[in-house]
């Protein structure tokens, strides 16, 4: 069974939603990601991330492949 996400309810200071908003907006995140990802990213700075915590999702287009053929390294 897969673990279901917490929910919680954040109240911020307007000015610092929209800085936040603007942050995920560059970053090309939703808000809510730009949290988790910044929340994610101070436990590990203070030693705090727990074993096995997995990593964010990816969500969105997946990459293009490169369908270049491969750079010929022989010598001529």
């Amino acid at each position: 069974m897969a673990s279901e996400r917490k929910k919680i309810l954040l109240r911020l200071d307007p000015a610092v939603y929209d800085a936040l908003a603007k942050w995920a907006s560059d970053e090309l995140r939703s808000t809510n990601a730009q949290i988790e990802f910044l929340l994610r990213r101070a436990l590990i700075d203070a030693g705090r991330m727990p074993q096995g915590v997995k990593a964010i999702p990816r969500r969105g287009r997946p990459r293009k492949q490169d369908t270049s053929p491969p750079a010929d390294d022989s010598p001529s």
